[in-house]
């Protein structure tokens, strides 16, 4: 049967190579304009989200890189900075390898910035897949968010011409994500209790209409959080946005013109067009927030305070506000 749905994938099934453990590249180059005002009241300065300390003794970026660390070491880690952020980035890294720590000029926003760590990836000529993490989630359950996590990086070892997404399922209906439309499951050996999906469709931050009809479909939202062969991606991002990859490959070789690249958001311009190039895993049994809103934060630490005030797990933070 597998070789069967990699045909109807138009994917050629790996069953002989063997499984490498991956790569991460964590994503912290974004500047958190929309949550200054609370970094400033924790932080006494409006500094980014992703190195403020919101919650207990670690900032969103040292608690992803614990959380992934069981998964993935550091010296396969890379983390995507800013030049501006540095002084406030290096020393929560002090178990990353400084050869590991991409310095990008500057944010233009997701599109440019995952490309700009994919290059230097590649350069490096790894084999093995990628996991690609933003730095700015609130996850309550790592290890459990890590199985989800492996279980993309198994798919991704079978379909290797495909791009696994993790998807959350959503509660309500909300204009500011990201949709991930199922299409058929794939039936894949030591995932058939929860098993993957292939993908219909992507609709970045739809219509709320659109929203409500997406998940009364059974729609998930996109966490950002996916895996893939740094290869394949850069394949398909070389035949849709050939000009903004060379760009980077310029910038990259001569160090020069990075304020010249133009901003382009991974989601809205990239995923939407490659749904059939897409797999979905939903994550069942985490707590997950992307603290993109400050209201977002607020609805998940009110969460948080129900929980330890009567003892029992409050309700899902699926029902977080998100934004790349």
């Amino acid at each position: 049967m597998l070789p069967a749905i990699a045909a109807l994938n138009g994917t050629e099934l790996a069953t002989k190579r063997p499984r490498e453990r991956p790569w991460a590249l964590v994503l912290a180059g974004g500047d958190g304009r929309r949550l200054e005002a609370l970094t400033r009241k924790i932080a006494g300065a409006p500094i980014p989200k992703q190195y403020c300390r919101i919650t207990g003794g670690r900032s969103l970026l040292e608690a992803t890189l614990a959380r992934i660390f069981p998964l993935v070491p550091r010296e396969r880690t890379l983390v995507i900075v800013n030049r501006s952020h540095l002084e406030l980035a290096l020393p929560q890294l002090p178990d990353v390898p400084p050869g590991n720590v991409i310095v990008q000029p500057g944010n233009r926003d997701t599109g440019p910035g995952i490309v700009f760590g994919l290059l230097d990836l590649a350069a490096r000529r790894p084999r093995a897949p990628v996991v690609v993490f933003p730095s700015d989630h609130y996850v309550d359950d790592g290890s459990a968010f890590c199985e989800h996590v492996e279980r993309a990086t198994l798919l991704v070892d079978r379909f290797p011409t495909k791009i696994a997404l993790l998807g959350i399922r959503p509660t309500h209906p909300e204009p500011a994500f990201g949709y991930i439309e199922p299409g058929p499951p794939l039936v894949v050996r030591g995932l058939e209790s929860r098993p993957p999906y292939q993908v219909a469709a992507f609709h970045e931050k739809p219509s709320i209409e659109l929203a409500k009809q997406l998940q009364r479909r059974g729609a998930l939202w996109n966490s950002f959080v996916m895996v893939f062969h740094p290869s394949r991606l850069l394949a398909l991002l070389q035949q849709r946005r050939s000009a903004d990859v060379e760009q980077l490959r310029g910038v990259i070789r001569s160090g020069a013109g990075y304020e010249g690249v133009p901003r382009w958001n991974f989601s809205a311009d990239f995923l939407t067009q490659i749904a059939h190039h897409l797999l979905v895993v939903p994550v069942d049994g985490v707590s997950w927030s992307d603290w993109g809103t400050p209201e977002a934060v607020e609805q998940t630490l009110a969460a948080l305070r129900l929980q330890g005030a009567d003892g029992h797990p409050a309700e899902s933070s699926a029902r977080m506000q998100t934004a790349e």
